[in-house]
């Protein structure tokens, strides 16, 4: 069985799951009900909102913030200080001036799929998904769902070409319904990838 790391200034509730051979690093917390997979890194300063779900093998850098309503795949990589927000209309009072409480406002969920990775300080707003093997540009605001294999930058962030699995941008993509094809210069040759919906 491989061993949990759990630094001793880490706060990880004991309604949390947390997968064989992961590590969390300082001043980390993981709220309850939330569920780490198994050889997953998370760095110091990390928060991971109840009811997360973090799939195996996933490496989170310092100072990212993860709240209630994002499911994050296997194999993802999200750089230093990236935050997931959850709530489209954000208000800390109701209308009638009362503090909100959980039931004053609707989640919005984010879906970060196979392999994908999301770039420094980028911030990924509600109701999106991020496609297997996505890469986001650092500093992006990502307002709209990346597909497969997307190369998306930018305030607000927009498709800018499309990535190999190694993480090299493709030469001459083509782009159908069903399939990413075209070729690697990391990977020096041609290269196809299914799309998934």
């Amino acid at each position: 069985m491989r061993e949990v790391r759990i630094h001793a200034t880490a706060e990880v509730s004991s309604q949390a799951e947390v997968g064989p051979g992961s590590q969390i690093w300082n001043q980390s917390q993981v709220r309850e009900g939330a569920r780490i997979g198994s050889e997953c890194i998370l760095g110091k300063n990390v928060y991971i909102d109840l009811g997360v779900t973090i799939g195996n093998r996933t490496k989170i850098q310092n100072n990212v913030s993860v709240y209630h309503g994002v499911t994050i795949g296997d194999g993802v990589f999200i750089g230093p200080h990236v935050c997931f927000c959850n709530d489209e209309l954000p208000r800390a009072i109701t209308p009638d001036g009362q503090l909100k409480r959980d039931e004053d406002w609707t989640v919005g969920p984010i879906t970060v799929r196979y392999g994908a990775s999301i770039g420094a300080g980028s911030i990924i707003l509600p109701n999106v998904t991020i496609g297997r093997f996505a890469l986001i540009g650092a500093g992006s605001v990502v307002t709209r769902s990346a597909p497969d294999h997307a190369l998306m930058y930018g305030n607000p962030a927009k498709v800018h070409g499309y990535v190999c699995q190694c993480g090299s941008r493709l030469d001459q993509p083509v782009v159908t319904d069903t399939n990413i094809s075209g070729y690697c210069p990391g990977c020096k040759q041609s290269v196809t990838f299914e799309v998934t919906h």
